[in-house]
């Protein structure tokens, strides 16, 4: 900024770090064409910079005469959020879409590959140290611990439902892929480029969006077919260009040693364990009420709502899996009575943990009687009757009834 222009801007916090401010690109012509546009008065791009690195600042009203040039130093001033991605012991990849505001849309990095697709808004995005626009259709495939974030052009206190398509599959399937099919050796350099950041033209996302549709109700061998699909297109694209510059490097070493990543891995390894906010901020180094709101800006829930939220999850694989009773899984998940795990439990999935399990068993039982008749080269009408489990509606009924 010019000398003297300090009476130009209102700080509300703390001080902006100058390699953030040399990132700021004003849209100078979108803010003519739209002047009344929340997003684009006086700092057009700053309010996008810094919601991009997710509560990273106080917010600053700022007025600045020109644009500024982007800095590649930016990348070093602001440590990701790790996001744990959680894939079903039964399946192989992640799939799954959210919209907008949402709590994992922030500056944030996980050790997965990511197909990420745009279905609405327009808006800026970062992936390692490129920033860029983004229109729907736009279509990126990102390495391991590769940095990103897309930040909407949405007023406040408006949403959007659906906003993007996201498949996650971590690098112990792409290794077994690679050892079981040698076909995925065509795949394994597109890999190696994501590692920076691929992007793909309209036309590849035209051909993707149908599948990655499709992808997020399928089960089964569906799921695979669609998503080898998906990877053949992309590796045959002629539209790909990679993003992040030869130079970036991804660190996930540094960017795991920062204060929130240090907590959230120790959450998820005590998860059994009795958890206090107390403990955790005296392992951040933090008061407890600075560690709650500090918590609560880098993860979007309170302290005690992220446990509950994450030993229901544990909860809900060891349901799945069959083997313990309801009363151990509550203990085992971290809960320290039964009525306290079934309150939380209903909260957040809308039924008892009993119920759950019935339902997990009538969906895997409609899966081994589909592969079953698949095997025997049989139609539907063939197909092995199914014996709802106790408690469900139909009174234990099979079907197909005769």
């Amino acid at each position: 900024m010019r000398e003297g222009s300090d009476n130009r801007h209102r700080k509300v916090g703390k001080r902006v770090p100058l390699s953030i401010l040399h990132c700021i690109k004003f849209d100078f012509g979108r803010a003519r064409a739209d002047p009344g546009a929340k997003k684009y008065r006086s700092a057009v791009a700053f309010r996008v910079v810094a919601d991009a690195f997710g509560g990273y600042f106080s917010l600053y009203k700022i007025k600045i005469d020109g644009a500024l040039g982007q800095a590649l130093s930016w990348r070093q001033t602001v440590q990701p959020d790790l996001e744990i991605v959680a894939v079903r012991h039964d399946e192989s990849f992640k799939v799954w879409s959210h919209g907008y505001p949402y709590r994992t849309v922030r500056w944030h990095f996980h050790p997965e590959y990511e197909i990420h697709l745009i279905v609405e808004t327009t808006g800026k995005m970062f992936v390692g140290d490129y920033i860029g626009s983004f229109t729907p259709g736009n279509l990126v495939l990102m390495g391991p611990n590769l940095p990103h974030n897309w930040v909407s052009d949405v007023p406040e206190g408006e949403s959007v439902a659906q906003r993007n398509l996201v498949v996650q599959f971590g690098q112990e399937f792409v290794s077994n892929c690679l050892e079981s099919f040698p076909e995925w050796r065509q795949v394994e350099t597109m890999l190696a480029d994501a590692r920076r950041g691929l992007s793909f033209g309209t036309e590849t996302s035209a051909r993707i969006k149908p599948l990655f549709l499709e992808l997020l109700a399928a089960r089964g061998l569906r799921r695979l077919v669609l998503f080898m699909s998906m990877l053949e297109i992309l590796v045959n694209a002629p539209d790909r260009d990679t993003l992040a510059s030869p130079a970036y490097q991804a660190d996930p070493t540094s960017f795991a040693a920062t204060r929130i990543n240090h907590v959230l891995a120790y959450i998820g390894k005590n998860l059994a364990n009795e958890l206090r906010e107390s403990e955790l901020a005296q392992l951040a180094g933090q008061s407890v009420s600075a560690f709650s709101r500090y918590f609560r800006r880098h993860t979007g829930l309170p302290f005690v709502q992220y446990v509950n939220r994450m030993r229901i999850n544990l909860a809900c694989q060891l349901l799945t899996d069959g083997e313990l009773s309801v009363t151990d899984i509550c203990f085992k998940a971290g809960f320290n009575n039964l009525s306290n795990f079934n309150r939380q439990f209903l909260a957040m999935k809308g039924m008892a943990p009993s119920t759950f399990r019935r339902y997990q068993q009538l969906n895997d039982a409609s899966r081994d009687a589909s592969e079953q008749a698949a095997a025997h080269g049989r139609g539907i009408d063939n197909a092995p009757a199914i014996v709802l489990a106790p408690g469900l509606p139909g009174n234990g009924a099979a079907y197909p009834l005769s």
